[in-house]
């Protein structure tokens, strides 16, 4: 279930909002020009399967999101748990690399066919983590400030929208907040 948490940017322990009522996510998202949608989940993927095998599984909406929003890149990545060293490295290195501030030129648009993860972001003097599940679409809009947790054991099946073929760029901010606030793993914890 999605998970919508809201701080003060300055004053992480304090919880301003903290709901999983899915109109009340998309309402408050949609205060900050994000759009939050909700797609029925296509159950018989493989374990790990194939972009487009992903693609092809959601193909209709995927038509509707490339027709109203413009991309003319969309692919599908799958993050699938392993004791491997190397792929524990892997992980650790790619998860590093987005719990920093930072911003694209482009939308984010993400689609969650499995799994989870936790976009961040930081605008309006605030800091709004949205744990999106399987089924949930997320669109960040460009130059909104923001960072992504997958979790210290990423597990999920996404679908990424472009704009370009170069896919986004980071912009980093020097002096990050991302470190003040809960992590992934501490907000799926206390979610029970």
């Amino acid at each position: 279930m999605t998970l919508l948490t809201v701080w003060p940017q300055d004053y992480p322990a304090s919880v301003l909002l903290r709901t999983t009522d899915p109109q009340e996510v998309r309402t408050t998202l949609a205060e900050l020009g994000v759009r939050f949608e909700q797609w029925p989940v296509v159950a018989d993927l493989p374990a790990e399967p194939t972009s487009e095998e992903v693609i092809a599984a959601y193909r209709q909406r995927i038509d509707t999101v490339i027709e109203q929003q413009g991309y003319v890149l969309v692919d599908a990545l799958h993050m699938t748990p392993s004791d491997d060293p190397e792929w524990r490295e892997k992980a650790a290195a790619a998860r590093s690399r987005f719990l920093s501030e930072h911003t694209h030129d482009d939308d984010e648009d993400r689609f969650f066919a499995r799994g989870s993860g936790v976009f961040y972001l930081h605008t309006a003097g605030r800091v709004h983590a949205v744990l999106c599940e399987a089924g949930d679409l997320l669109s960040v809009p460009a130059n909104t400030t923001h960072w992504f947790d997958m979790g210290t054991r990423p597990d999920y099946v996404s679908v990424r929208f472009f704009h370009d073929e170069d896919g986004w760029v980071g912009d980093f901010i020097e002096d990050s907040i991302a470190h003040r606030f809960p992590t992934f793993d501490e907000l799926v914890a206390g979610r029970g």
